[in-house]
């Protein structure tokens, strides 16, 4: 096989972003006879020339092409109630329905009767698709995404503090810093390729300092040189004490403070608050340990935080973020090399989304629906009429929910995810699905647990089956490229939004005949924007590899206000060089240049335990699967590895209530209730569990974590707090062998499956 045999592609799960070279691949006979079988399959391996990923993949990555096809969707379906079963139609058909009953929900309960919920599998073309439909042509900003669960407390925080959203890193910063913060994240396993990056950095190293900030002895807590083990709902707690000693010892960047920020004055009278007695109690670490982090930050000249959904998934999401920020400030440890506050957003595809304005608050290029000029500059870009777009939030991901109980949605229509396992107080959110009207789900997969509350299937073309970029943590744009063609009729998720578009009436709008000539458009309202990518194009990415972002196009040529009816240019841009880190001059994206200090106090968790529900239950991602499982749960290596859920219990807790490993705890919080076998453990804190999110009602029985979470959310970001929430646990009597898990996980039986499509 030659290297021009193979194609190169983006790893379709987290948002490290790992670049992949796809080969075909002969099937054999298994049973050992050497017979080529009819049928291709593919070779997966890392990308060397990628130059985040530098040739690494993870399980995940390795396996991804064994899903593809597997209990895939083939053809629309369609059914009446969600009591009939469905039946096959063609495309014209099932689009002719939901033309029609758009248009009946505007009649009679206007555009803002119409929700779209999208996701961070979906390409930046996708998006970018369904925010012009909706917003633009529509007039409802009613599209949310998966992402509202993931890293929108993040987005809030970079747009707080330095102006814009955009984490200000970049990769290369794992393998130049002094001294690392992990906190809310478990790298190891949940961004393994870049997290094999930093450990390899802090191997060699051995003047390199690591933190990690987890209530849970991860994977990657085991590599730390300090590992702070504090109460759920502690964070700002922590951060904040760092910062009281920071200024007490006088660690401060004095310069940097008094020229590139505000509101410092405030930030002093919080911390001061937070001295390290009361913040070790608090906290629930020794005084000697805060101490150590505070010095380890303070004598670094490299300082590089790093946090995921353990921070982000907060009813204080928002303020965290911005209390890691607030080191970064005060210690002039942002805007150069080996340093700064870096997310690691969970998606593949998250920031791309966040890019095209994929959240209901959001508008393309990192522009906000509340400012009138930045929604004039989209709307004269999209040619509609003025004040079309408006200047409202749409619906959140919860909103939805709770307009589906109030019978103000009329119709949801579901891209690429699988909110009947993901969002909080499960069985609240399938009552509402139940209730609804009208749902559409467009999904590569059947059956996932989301196709029982819709009355039409789409087919969607996924990862390999079509071409288009998605953009990763360090804001690395990659192409990915399709290798085969999609089975059946599916379609990519783009033409299947643009067609609806279409056939509303809107045809002017949706002229495109290819994903390259989405981006070419789209690309053009990121001009002038803090994530820029007006040199990019499909062409360019295919020739030169992944860019990062800002890549402007060197003349930039058309004004944004100008192009009312945008016509892609096939050729290349001018090349201009991307830049690896954001604010290397200091200069913020606030209105005066500068970064502004939050002063918050810690509030603690919406939820704390009390003498009815003494305990903490936290959640996870495991090394292996992914999300809900919806293309891990397929791959036979993956559910090897991780077979069944589990709980994980200090050993004081289990004795305190009765159960050895392996024995069934009953979970329960005040929504729901769940069962697992015990995995006793002195890698959990007493007083906290932890259960992994991957197992729906398909997978396993009655193991869903997300039954007992609640929706209470985050003021700024109104992301749940998914993270944390009070439970009680009751042995059960039922044993089971080690290995025999049975009555808890089931295997999906795919013949019946396929019968019906």
């Amino acid at each position: 096989m030659t290297a021009v045999d193979s194609t190169k592609t983006l790893c379709p799960y987290c948002g490290v972003g790992c670049g992949l070279e796809v080969l075909p691949s002969p099937q054999f006979d298994q049973a050992g006879s050497g017979q080529e079988l009819s049928g291709q399959s593919w070779k997966v391996r890392g990308d060397r020339a990628h130059p985040s990923s530098q040739g690494m993949v993870c399980v995940k990555g390795a396996t991804v092409a064994e899903a593809l096809n597997r209990d895939r969707l083939l053809y629309p379906m369609i059914r009446d109630s969600l009591n009939d079963k469905f039946r096959r139609a063609s495309w014209d058909q099932a689009l002719e329905l939901i033309t029609a009953r758009i248009q009946t929900v505007r009649s009679t309960q206007g555009s803002d009767g119409v929700c779209m919920y999208g996701s961070g599998q979906l390409q930046t073309e996708d998006y970018y698709i369904a925010q012009k439909l909706l917003k633009g042509c529509l007039g409802t900003n009613n599209f949310d995404s998966n992402s509202r669960l993931c890293m929108s407390s993040t987005v809030a925080g970079y747009v707080q503090s330095l102006g814009s959203d955009g984490p200000p890193c970049c990769y290369e910063d794992l393998e130049l810093t002094d001294c690392v913060f992990l906190i809310g994240t478990n790298a190891a396993e949940c961004h393994p390729i870049s997290f094999n990056r930093l450990q390899k950095h802090h191997k060699k190293n051995p003047h390199v300092k690591m933190v990690v900030v987890d209530p849970r002895r991860t994977k990657t807590a085991e590599d730390a040189d300090l590992h702070l083990a504090i109460h759920p709902g502690t964070d700002i707690d922590l951060l904040n004490g760092i910062a009281h000693l920071l200024l007490r010892w006088d660690c401060v960047d004095a310069d940097f403070i008094a020229n590139h920020t505000e509101g410092f004055s405030e930030f002093q009278e919080v911390i001061q608050h937070y001295s390290p007695d009361v913040v070790a109690e608090r906290c629930g670490i020794s005084m000697s340990d805060l101490e150590t982090a505070a010095r380890w930050w303070a004598e670094s000249n490299r300082v590089l935080s790093l946090w995921s959904m353990g921070v982000s998934q907060s009813s204080e999401g928002t303020a965290k973020v911005r209390a890691i920020i607030n080191l970064h400030l005060m210690t002039g440890q942002i805007g150069k090399v080996g340093a700064g506050p870096f997310s690691l957003t969970g998606q593949p595809n998250a920031m791309g989304g966040r890019e095209a304005g994929g959240l209901c608050n959001l508008l393309p290029g990192y522009r906000h629906v509340k400012f009138l000029e930045q929604r004039a500059e989209v709307e004269q870009f999209w040619g509609v009429p003025a004040g079309q777009i408006s200047s409202n939030w749409g619906r959140t991901a919860w909103d939805i929910i709770t307009g589906l109980e109030t019978d103000e949605v009329g119709l949801l229509w579901i891209v690429a995810t699988n909110p009947a396992v993901s969002l909080p107080d499960l069985e609240r959110v399938k009552a509402a699905l139940w209730r609804s009207p009208f749902t559409i789900q467009q999904d590569a997969y059947y059956p996932t647990e989301t196709a029982k509350f819709a009355h039409v299937l789409l087919p969607a073309a996924q990862w390999g089956e079509k071409t288009g970029t998605m953009t990763n943590s360090e804001r690395t744009v990659t192409l990915c490229q399709a290798f085969c063609l999609p089975p059946g009729e599916a379609r990519p998720d783009w033409e299947i939004i643009a067609e609806v578009g279409c056939r509303l009436g809107f045809a002017d709008k949706f002229p495109f005949i290819s994903s390259a000539e989405v981006f070419a458009e789209y690309v053009q309202l990121t001009q002038g924007r803090v994530c820029d990518m007006s040199g990019l194009s499909h062409d360019r990415l295919r020739q030169e590899g992944p860019l990062q972002w800002p890549c402007p196009k060197e003349e930039s040529g058309i004004k944004v206000a100008e192009n009312l009816a945008p016509i892609p240019d096939q050729s290349l841009p001018k090349a201009a060089k991307p830049a690896k880190r954001l604010y290397t001059d200091h200069q913020f994206s606030s209105a005066d240049g500068r970064a502004r200090f939050s002063a918050d106090h810690s509030r603690g968790l919406a939820e704390p335990p009390d003498a009815a529900y003494p305990f903490v239950l936290t959640t996870g991602r495991l090394y292996g699967h992914w999300h809900t499982q919806t293309r891990t749960g397929r791959i036979e290596k993956i559910r090897r590895m991780h077979p069944n859920p589990f709980l994980e219990i200090h050993p004081r807790d289990a004795a305190k209530i009765g159960v050895e490993d392996h024995s069934i705890i009953e979970v329960r919080s005040r929504r729901g209730v769940a069962r697992f076998p015990a995995k006793v453990t002195t890698a959990i804190a007493p007083g906290t569990v932890f259960v992994p999110i991957h197992w729906g009602e398909l997978w396993a029985d009655q193991a869903e974590a997300n039954a007992m979470t609640h929706e209470r959310s985050c003021p700024d970001s109104k992301q749940p707090e998914l993270k944390a929430c009070a439970v009680q646990l009751t042995p059960i009597a039922i044993e089971l062998p080690q290995a025999d898990y049975t009555l808890f996980t089931k295997t999906l039986e795919t013949s019946s499956v396929s019968s019906t499509l």
